[in-house]
């Protein structure tokens, strides 16, 4: 029902807007109508009596020596005004001014008739239409005729005929008024009924595919992602249509991102639990012990179960710290404070405090750097950390009697570090995956070490850094992680 009822409020909608444009259309009409009529009127009236000034100067002296010959030219043009009542005879000097006239009620208000038409009708010769001064209403234009008055072969003056006077005005507005007032009820009916037309076609065609696509937006709605909306149901709503599918796919393929991420979420409590209980366990059970038997224990056994307990304590540390590290990133919350640095020293730095645990485990760690390596441009305190994460890594796989290699290299473009071990290596299958965030490889999995955050940590820092980690191994033989950082430029 709602469906039906948007579709309604649309059809008024656009049927009131449709009837709004006719009648503003309408009302144009009408008026560029009327004025049009009324210039064609005054043209007529132009072209049939242009000549009347002309004749009047010609069968009689108006003036002489610049002056109004009243007793002569009056009959005239009274006998003018007989057959024509309409027009308004007016004597005029070389100036424009009103001399002299003869109009009905004697209300002229002007007393002198801008030239500049008059001269234009006497060049062409009555052919121009041109419209003049009316000397009874102040700023109106209206028909004229118009002739010079020349005596002894100089100018003195000129006969300036309005053509339609107020008696005239005053008939032809009553008829006038009476004309458009049928044109404007004929042009509002048939506005009206183009509008009910025109609203119910354009009704039809732009609502002919909207119902599909009101269907499809419903259907997903209601949980339906795979609606829609099919090619052939476009129509002329195409744009509408592709909007929604392309929305309808984004909005997909984000729910399927969230879905990832709450299952990548769920292992990563899974894992952290884990990696929490065994130490938490440890600590719990070896305090537990000490307190029960705190008067048998040895002191070789009490510092025994001290130092799990510090063991324990400090992986429960290094857990948290790196859960803590790696929400920070992933949040944005770390920004790099670049400088230069020789990375050289950073990775003898970085030898030098894992030989002891190398040591510890029989593992072999090797540093190649080569002389004259240029300085680099990076957060000094961020490589470290993902060289560490690096090492911890390659220490964990590495067996007893095995190398852990780090080397340098000079390119065009910065400096090459790369960490290599002679592990287990990584299947090729896992490779793909072991930098994604919650995840551990198999390897790992069964071995249950660590988080699978260090990995994760390090492509973070390197993508911040405009970087990116690269690996290369073959199971039996060993893995090798890689990256550039930029060359400083000075």
């Amino acid at each position: 029902m709602p469906q039906h009822t948007g579709l309604n409020r649309l059809y008024w909608k656009i049927s009131a807007t449709l009837l709004l444009v006719l009648a503003v259309v309408g009302i144009g009409y009408i008026l560029i109508t009327s004025y049009t009529a009324r210039q064609y009127l005054q043209e007529v009236n132009q072209r049939l009596y242009g000549s009347i000034a002309k004749q009047l100067v010609k069968e009689t002296r108006p003036l002489v020596n610049g002056q109004p010959d009243t007793a002569a030219t009056h009959d005239i043009m009274h006998s003018m005004m007989v057959i024509n009542p309409s027009v308004e005879v007016y004597l005029l000097d070389t100036a424009g001014r009103i001399i002299d006239y003869v109009v009905p009620y004697k209300s002229v208000k002007l007393e002198r008739v801008g030239l500049g038409p008059v001269r234009e009708f006497i060049d062409s010769e009555g052919q121009a239409f041109v419209l003049g001064d009316d000397p009874k209403k102040p700023g109106a234009k209206n028909a004229f005729s118009a002739a010079p008055v020349i005596e002894s072969g100089r100018l003195t003056g000129y006969a300036y005929i309005i053509l339609a006077g107020e008696e005239q005005a005053a008939v032809t507005s009553n008829l006038f008024g009476s004309y458009m007032l049928r044109l404007g009820a004929g042009m509002f009916f048939l506005a009206l009924a183009a509008a009910l037309a025109i609203g119910l076609i354009a009704i039809g065609l732009i609502t002919r595919n909207l119902r599909q696509i009101i269907v499809a937006v419903r259907r997903f709605k209601e949980g339906d992602y795979d609606a829609r909306i099919p090619e052939k149901d476009k129509g002329d709503l195409a744009i509408l249509a592709d909007t929604f599918n392309a929305m309808a796919d984004k909005i997909e393929a984000n729910i399927e991102q969230l879905q990832s991420m709450d299952r990548l979420r769920q292992e990563l409590i899974a894992n952290v639990s884990h990696d929490l209980r065994t130490p938490l366990a440890l600590v719990q059970g070896y305090i537990e012990t000490l307190m029960m038997k705190e008067d048998s224990l040895l002191p070789e056994e009490r510092k025994k179960y001290l130092e799990i307990v510090m063991d324990s304590s400090d992986k429960l540390s290094r857990l948290v710290a790196q859960l803590f590290e790696y929400s920070k990133l992933e949040a944005d919350q770390i920004q790099p404070e670049k400088e230069p640095f020789l990375l050289s020293e950073l990775a003898q730095d970085v030898a030098v405090k894992y030989q002891i645990l190398a040591l510890e485990k029989n593992i072999e760690i090797r540093l190649d750097t080569p002389p004259e390596l240029p300085l680099v441009f990076a957060d000094v305190a961020l490589v470290e950390r993902v060289l560490q994460n690096l090492m911890d890594n390659a220490l964990k796989f590495t067996p007893p009697g095995g190398k852990v290699a780090i080397q340098l290299r000079n390119h065009n473009k910065g400096v090459e570090v790369r960490v290599s071990d002679t592990g287990p290596g990584i299947p090729e299958s896992e490779q793909a995956h072991i930098f994604e965030r919650y995840r551990k490889s198999e390897a790992t999995e069964n071995k249950k070490v660590g988080t699978g955050l260090g990995l994760a940590i390090v492509k973070k820092i390197l993508e911040i850094h405009n970087a990116a980690i690269q690996v290369q191994s073959k199971p039996g033989q060993g893995a090798a992680f890689w990256f550039m950082l930029p060359a400083y430029q000075q």
